[in-house]
């Protein structure tokens, strides 16, 4: 059997054994810190909200405690607003765009809302900067029953516990260059299947909910962004990576149905976040602050849904 021609680990058309998971785990290089960058943050917003650790990485649990931060006052009469990020952990402003989150505006709305954000929901992604946890899983494709990713079944676990009718849900993500340059192909090569080129949209978009499209919300969200960072247009398909716009920045998938962090709760709002941080339109900065104002404009629209009913 020939080796694969796309990618270092594996051979054309088998599927990695064991062998070739751990291969690729031992070739993953800790690149940054998630107890200096992440932790240390975390820790810091005592005064407002509650820090919960609601599980840890066995594969060094010192290293990657998994955090949750809720406002201190919940009240179970008031809906959750639920945030997510670094699901996969190198898409650094999904962490960075939830932490500026909690650093600027989360609390102009605990008086209307029970605020609940996992920042870094794969922190050993984030260290070595990659897509998948070290046994070559995807979190972001197992969020279901018996999940094969701790990252995934912790976070449900935690979701679960919550007391109190989730509202809105919005994961934060990325779409980078690196999904052509190495997470396709490594997809490919770990399920023995041919690698298929594809091409990265330039700019900011969303992924909603195929069954609950809330098309007036994603649109809410998008104008509001689009005063941070360019929006991506639909190919000359009228697709965005390979899915239908149905609308300015917008596509949807059947979340559920996918696994997909974005389907973890029965929310009447949900959607997920894609910034381009490889733009030379943007700087991370920019990325950051479109995650921020993306999380706005969802929980500006979802207030003004709860004050007119």
């Amino acid at each position: 059997m020939s080796p694969n021609t796309f990618y270092p680990i594996g051979q054309a058309g088998v599927a990695w054994s064991v062998n070739e998971k751990q291969q690729w785990a031992n070739s993953c290089v800790k690149s940054r810190s998630y107890q200096q960058q992440v932790v240390t943050l975390l820790k810091q917003f005592s005064t407002d909200f509650e820090l919960v650790q609601y599980g840890a990485l066995t594969i060094d649990p010192d290293s990657y405690p998994l955090y949750a931060l809720t406002n201190k006052q919940w009240h179970n009469n008031k809906p959750i607003i639920l945030v997510t990020g670094g699901v996969h952990g190198y898409e650094t402003s999904g962490v960075h765009g939830a932490i500026q989150f909690l650093q600027s505006i989360a609390s102009d709305y605990t008086d209307h809302f029970n605020i609940v954000v996992l920042p870094c929901v794969s922190p050993w992604g984030y260290e070595h900067i990659v897509r998948w946890n070290p046994y070559a899983i995807d979190p972001n494709r197992s969020f279901v029953s018996n999940s094969p990713s701790e990252e995934a079944s912790n976070a449900m676990q935690y979701i679960a516990q919550l007391q109190g009718e989730i509202l809105l849900h919005i994961d934060l993500h990325e779409t980078t260059d690196s999904d052509e340059s190495e997470f396709r192909p490594a997809l490919a090569a770990r399920d023995g299947e041919d690698y298929i080129a594809g091409t990265i949209p330039d700019g900011f978009y969303l992924v909603g909910d195929s069954a609950n499209k809330q098309i007036d919300f994603q649109a809410a969200i998008i104008e509001a962004v689009k005063q941070v960072t360019h929006i991506a247009p639909a190919d000359e398909q009228g697709e965005i990576i390979g899915s239908k716009a149905e609308a300015e920045g917008v596509i949807y998938y059947p979340v559920k149905q996918l696994g997909l962090c974005g389907g973890i709760t029965n929310a009447p709002y949900t959607t997920t976040t894609e910034v381009y941080p490889d733009s030379e339109k943007a700087t991370a900065q920019d990325c950051n602050n479109a995650q921020v104002a993306a999380i706005k404009a969802a929980l500006d629209f979802v207030l003004t849904s709860v004050n007119n009913t």
